[in-house]
């Protein structure tokens, strides 16, 4: 790490004394620019950038041995780390070698190179393409396009696929949910879910106002019952008095979650699901299998129900109709669904509202907001309610950047790249730890505070580097259904806060890696009617 220092000091000390084309030069050289045959520095500075550009193998990072290389940390028994705490790994990793981390000798896949330079990130992602890589599930692409291409055939979705298929079939169906105004008109449907959700609380509450400690179920119940409602128009019955754990709607939400939390296991750990049918990969196929077969009986019964529609009118449809009615496929409809579903259920309302109870005077704040934006809770929410919600919004901003809901974001670079300093092959797998790179005191002041107004507009002079959080990612690969996750959030917040008081009186639960970054333990809050 002091050697990296020194190497950008020298850089910096250089470009400060050179003459200007000299200067030009040396600054480019330690750019994240693609070097390809039409890169203008290449040929330019090549002799510079000879003796200056540090070859892949110098990268500092754990040392892999023989045979096994860096896997066997991952290894029950006599390994160093736990999937679970990927996110203690990747600040450790910082911590211990600096800001770029080569983690090689993963059996079965590709190094992982850890970057933690907020300006490296943001090169790298201005430089990328129409169809940038993105580095995920690999055993989601293995179960679409081999053991079940019976059902996906040539139409990968937008999960866990990549290039010009990716591409195509994204521009095909995402009009209607990265559009503003389709999506405002699912504030209504979401409230009605929302104040079924919050009637369920009341009803799974003790006589001292605590909630079971299971609660995170219920949370998932909410978000199925969201996705049923905006993406098929149809209520799934998630949130019912009877809903048993042999019901649709659960083993919906079991098959999704374990298929999702297991993502991590199969990928980092030795890959043998490839070559033999693991157990672990078994069961993978089995969820998947059973979440199809139960999705495609609720996707089938909204195209039934669009061919009985005498007019079709466009704000009338739910996002699966609006596909239909202008595909000629309906597998694009079935397959965007089944996206949909399976990354929707597992959400960060769980990590929202366990800092919303841990922050009482945070909390009190948003409730004063609401108190002004609606001073009679039976309202019905609309955008403009919304939208002077600026510190609820603020807040959820903030518990994105200090427990962001997923470790990192990351590119499978498609050419040889130059980052800190350093010639790094194509096919190398770049992690962007947002979770380490939002808590930096470099690119955020006052990174340890837990500081929501450092969103608002009158905060603009504080500084906070663009590239240094992005939960949702950046650019073509960016989250597709964040807007609607967006509007989940500030709906449900917005119901609750107003006219609830949440509390947590128990032991201080830490963060784990499940597929998403969220508290590990019992949500046992309390919900307190003001």
């Amino acid at each position: 790490m002091k050697s990296l220092l020194r190497n950008c000091e020298t850089r910096h000390r250089l470009s400060q004394s050179c003459e200007p084309f000299l200067q030009r030069i040396v600054l480019r050289t330690f750019c994240s620019d693609t070097i390809t045959s039409a890169c203008p520095h290449a040929s330019s500075s090549s002799e510079l950038a000879s003796l200056s550009v540090r070859p892949y193998d110098e990268i500092p990072g754990p040392q892999p041995i023989p045979i096994l290389g860096n896997a066997w940390r991952l290894l029950p028994l006599i390994g160093q780390y736990q999937i679970s705490d990927v996110g203690k790994i990747s600040q450790m990793f910082y911590e211990e070698y600096g800001k770029i981390v080569r983690l090689s000798g993963l059996i079965g896949r590709p190094d992982l190179l850890f970057v933690y330079d907020a300006d490296e990130i943001e090169k790298v992602y201005r430089q990328e393409g129409p169809t940038p890589f993105r580095p995920s599930m690999p055993c989601l692409v293995y179960y679409k396009s081999v053991v079940r291409k019976d059902f996906f055939g040539e139409l990968p979705g937008v999960v866990g696929v990549h290039g010009e298929s990716w591409k195509e079939f994204r521009t095909r169906v995402q009009k209607p949910v990265l559009q503003p105004k389709a999506i405002r008109k699912y504030i209504t449907p979401i409230e009605v879910v929302t104040e079924d959700f919050i009637n369920r609380i009341e009803k799974i509450k003790g006589d001292d106002d605590e909630l079971p400690g299971d609660f995170d179920n219920e949370i998932h119940k909410w978000a199925l019952e969201c996705i049923g409602r905006v993406a098929l128009d149809v209520r799934l019955g998630c949130l019912g008095d009877a809903l048993s754990s042999n019901s649709e709607p659960q083993k919906i939400i079991d098959a999704a979650k374990f298929a999702l939390r297991n993502v991590a296991s199969l990928e980092l750990k030795a890959p043998y699901w490839r070559y033999i049918p693991t157990p672990l990969w078994s069961r993978y196929v089995r969820n998947m299998n059973y979440f199809i077969e139960i999705c495609m009986k609720y996707i089938d019964a909204a195209i039934v129900r669009l061919k009985n529609k005498n007019t079709v009118d466009e704000s009338d449809l739910s996002l699966v109709e609006q596909i239909l009615a202008k595909e000629t496929d309906p597998k694009i409809a079935y397959i965007f669904a089944l996206d949909l579903i399976l990354v929707g259920i597992d959400t960060a309302m769980c990590s929202i509202l366990y800092q919303l109870a841990t922050r009482p005077e945070e909390q009190e704040k948003i409730h004063q907001e609401l108190l002004q934006i609606l001073p009679d809770p039976s309202v019905s929410l609309t955008t403009s309610h919304l939208d002077q919600a600026i510190y609820m919004k603020a807040f959820i901003r903030e518990v994105f950047r200090v427990y962001s809901t997923v470790i990192g974001n990351g590119r499978t670079l498609q050419n040889d790249t130059i980052i800190c300093g350093y010639k790094i092959p194509k096919g190398i797998q770049v992690v962007f730890p947002t979770l380490v790179t939002g808590n930096m005191e470099e690119y955020v002041a006052d990174a340890k505070t837990f500081k929501p107004s450092r969103w608002l507009k009158e905060s603009d002079n504080e500084n906070l580097h663009p590239f240094a959080s992005l939960p949702y990612g950046y650019g073509a690969r960016m989250c597709l259904g964040r807007r609607f996750a967006d509007l989940e959030m500030q709906v449900l917040l917005a119901k609750l806060l107003r006219s609830y008081k949440l509390e947590y009186h128990h032991q201080p639960l830490k963060y784990k890696v499940t597929f998403m970054y969220a508290p590990d333990g019992e949500l046992k809050f309390k919900f307190i009617k003001r």
